[in-house]
């Protein structure tokens, strides 16, 4: 090596160490301002509901306030638009969930790519679906509502509360595995789609179970079926769509964190190792299992491959169902 070369690699060397001194810094004095959590989902449902819950929690130990700003439309394309274009310094998190794994095969067309734009921070909770009817539907269980939607194509309505969230998915999951031919109506947000099905607008929908269920004990809307592969411990007496009639039937619903791709390293350390103490809180743990939601932990590399994998998983999901964005 001459001396110009090494003269090189002795400048890098120092430019390195200069920029991991940097990133330390702005680690530990991370946060020094408020941080934004972007909802880009409707107020009211699980996304905005937890957002909520987690900010609130991670206040004290990181010692400034975690602001929501609900962004919803476009099926969470605009919102997640906003948190690609900021800043990656940490400031602006994206509240993100199944929508916007479900998305990347759904959309051709976005004005990001999720695992480039974006870096994986955490993992946050999951709960199941419930599969809930109106009450003036005369279907008393799955089997029931079959036969009536196979009597009727497109005779039936389902809500969702939008294109390619996995209130979508799951009605299209069950029309291709049923053999059935329902008219998918997509509303703004979840909240006005549970009003639709509460109201008769639309016969049915999939919903998460931690906002559906103090509805379905009102009596307001009729339960046919929970999706996860067991039943749930908040509903015992609905049984799972599977094994109702439609076996391996299984659709959830989870949330997570993201930021613009760029943030250091070491703050998205930060915010996980914050998160992940959050939901390992026993009381934490003990007001989400009563509401029908599970905590989850990962690391930043696994949330990533849980991330690619959920893509592959929903991609195989859309080509299997046909589903579209304009469904």
């Amino acid at each position: 090596m001459n001396q110009f070369s090494g003269g090189i690699v002795r400048s890098l060397a120092l430019y390195l160490s200069a920029f991991a001194v940097v990133a330390i810094a702005h680690a530990q004095n991370y946060p020094a301002r408020s941080v934004r959590i972007v909802v880009p989902f409707a107020a009211g449902g699980p996304a905005d509901i937890y957002a909520r819950y987690l900010g609130l929690r991670l206040q004290e130990p990181l010692g400034q306030s975690f602001v929501i700003d609900n962004r919803p439309g476009a099926g969470s394309i605009i919102g997640t638009e906003l948190v690609a274009k900021s800043p990656a310094d940490g400031y602006t998190l994206l509240l993100m969930s199944n929508t916007h794994t479900i998305n990347e095969s759904l959309i051709a067309k976005k004005p990001f790519a999720l695992m480039k734009d974006f870096a994986p921070v955490a993992p946050i909770n999951y709960s199941d679906l419930v599969l809930v009817v109106h009450p003036s539907v005369p279907a008393k269980s799955v089997r029931d509502l079959v036969a009536i939607a196979k009597s009727q194509p497109r005779g039936l309505n389902y809500a969702s509360s939008g294109n390619g969230t996995p209130y979508h998915l799951a009605g299209e999951l069950f029309k291709s595995m049923a053999g059935v031919d329902l008219v998918h109506v997509p509303y703004k947000g979840s909240s006005e789609a549970r009003t639709g099905v509460m109201s008769g607008q639309v016969e049915l929908m999939f919903d998460a179970i931690t906002t559906m269920t103090p509805i379905i004990k009102s009596g307001r809307v009729r339960a046919l079926g929970t999706t996860g592969l067991k039943r749930s411990a908040v509903l015992p007496g609905v049984p799972t769509v599977s094994e109702a009639g439609i076996k391996d039937f299984e659709a959830t619903i989870w949330l997570g964190v993201m930021v613009p791709s760029g943030t250091p390293k070491a703050v998205i350390d930060r915010l996980n190792a914050e998160i992940a103490k959050v939901v390992a809180r026993a009381d934490v743990k003990k007001t989400w299992n009563e509401q029908g939601a599970e905590p989850m932990s990962m690391n930043p590399a696994e949330f990533e491959k849980y991330l690619n994998d959920d893509i592959a998983k929903w991609a195989r999901v859309v080509k299997a169902s046909g589903a579209r964005a304009d469904q």
